[in-house]
C-alpha cells in the first residue's frame, strides 16, 4: 500500500524505485544435456519414454502392492519393476506425470490386478517378468510388447479386454503355451 506524503518515515523505510531488468536474450539449446534433435526427443531401443516426474509411478505402484495377485514363483519386485515401466510409457504418451490409472492399466494388462487370469497369460508373464527388476533390457522388452493403442485405453477397457483377449492388447502377440 502506498505511504501517504504527510506521514514521517525513516529513510531506510522509504519505498524504493524498482530497477527494470533488460529483456532476456533468445534461448537456444546449446548446453550438453539439451535435446537438439529435429523431431524433439531422441527415440530408439533402450531410450525409454521421456516424461515429467516419471519416478512417481514407483510410489503409486508401491501403494498398490497389497492388491496384486501373484502366482507361486512370481516376485513383487519384478512385477512392480516391469509394470512401472509400462505405466511410465503410458504417462509419457500423454505428456504428463504418471497417475494411478497408468499403473492400474499396466498391472491389469498383465493380469496382476483382479481375479486369477488366463493360465496361458500366467505362463507367459512368468517368463517375461522373471528377474526383470535386475535387467533393464528385459523391462524394455516388456514395454515394447504393449501396443500403443492399448496405452490409450482406460483401466476399465483394459480390464474388459484382458479377461478374454489379452493377446490383442500386445503389439507382438505372445506365443501359445
Amino acid at each position: 500500500m502506498a505511504q501517504p506524503e504527510y506521514v514521517p518515515v525513516d529513510e531506510d523505510d522509504r519505498v524504493r524505485v524498482t530497477e527494470l531488468l533488460p529483456t532476456p536474450r533468445p534461448w537456444t539449446a546449446d548446453r550438453p544435456g539439451d535435446v537438439k534433435a529435429a523431431g524433439g526427443q531422441v527415440a530408439g531401443p533402450w531410450f525409454g519414454s521421456a516424461g515429467p516426474d516419471q519416478g512417481y509411478a514407483l510410489l503409486l505402484a508401491g501403494r498398490m502392492r497389497d492388491q496384486l495377485t501373484l502366482t507361486p514363483g512370481e516376485h513383487v519386485e519384478d512385477v512392480v519393476a516391469g509394470c512401472v515401466e509400462v505405466a511410465m510409457k503410458r504417462a509419457a504418451r500423454y505428456g504428463r506425470a504418471p497417475v494411478r490409472a497408468d499403473v492400474e492399466v499396466a498391472f491389469t494388462l498383465w493380469g496382476f490386478l483382479g481375479e486369477t487370469p488366463d493360465p496361458e497369460l500366467v505362463a507367459f508373464r512368468r517368463v517375461m517378468f522373471a528377474q526383470v527388476s535386475h535387467r533393464y533390457g528385459d523391462r524394455r522388452a516388456i514395454v515394447d510388447l504393449v501396443a500403443d493403442a492399448t496405452l490409450r485405453l482406460t483401466p476399465g477397457e483394459v480390464r474388459a479386454r484382458a479377461a478374454t483377449a489379452w493377446r490383442e492388447l500386445l503389439s507382438h502377440p505372445a506365443p501359445a503355451a
